[in-house]
């Protein structure tokens, strides 16, 4: 649930960017994101993530660019870099061998998987699942600036179905192994 928790500066984002604008959107998530890095960071039972750091790096860069330099982006130029950005860091968390479902998965489980090789490999998996979704999510916006004849609609199913894509397999996967002769996911 943390995890999905996560998305609420994404989700933000798309309601207050209908709503009120662009800039207006860029804040709100920004304003969000910190929230949640803020939560952490004064929980004892939480870590900050890195994919809550990222976002708020994503949403307060490109809210400051917009405000300070005036940008004025379509509203699928900014899908195109908030997905980009997204997917850039989760791509890092892999390059820097810290997937970032690792950390939500540590709050769910008992700390002696925590080095378990299965544990790490799942989170890799599902991190990797993660990163697929947002490429698809990155293509459509591309398909969309680029193919101007493609219906919004097209860029809207492509992200629900990829996150929610994502979310089954997030929530799916580690219950497959659970069934399976291997000491994952026991307590």
């Amino acid at each position: 649930m943390n995890l999905l928790l996560a998305f609420a500066p994404f989700v933000l984002f798309v309601v207050i960017e209908r709503i009120w604008g662009i800039k207006a959107g860029l804040v709100s998530a920004t304003i969000v994101a910190a929230a949640l890095v803020t939560r952490d960071w004064m929980s004892r039972n939480r870590s900050v993530k890195i994919l809550e750091l990222g976002t708020m790096a994503l949403f307060g860069g490109l809210a400051a660019y917009a405000l300070l330099a005036g940008a004025t982006w379509s509203v699928i130029g900014v899908r195109l870099r908030v997905d980009a950005g997204l997917l850039l860091v989760v791509l890092i968390s892999l390059a820097i061998r810290t997937p970032f479902t690792l950390q939500y998965a540590r709050e769910q489980v008992g700390q002696e998987l925590w080095s378990s090789a299965e544990f790490i490999r799942t989170n890799y998996i599902i991190t990797a699942v993660w990163a697929a979704a947002f490429a698809v999510m990155v293509a459509a916006d591309l398909v969309m600036l680029y193919v101007p004849t493609v219906p919004l609609r097209v860029g809207v199913w492509t992200t629900i179905l990829s996150i929610l894509g994502a979310a089954r397999f997030t929530a799916w996967y580690p219950e497959r192994l659970k069934g399976q002769d291997t000491s994952f996911g026991k307590r």
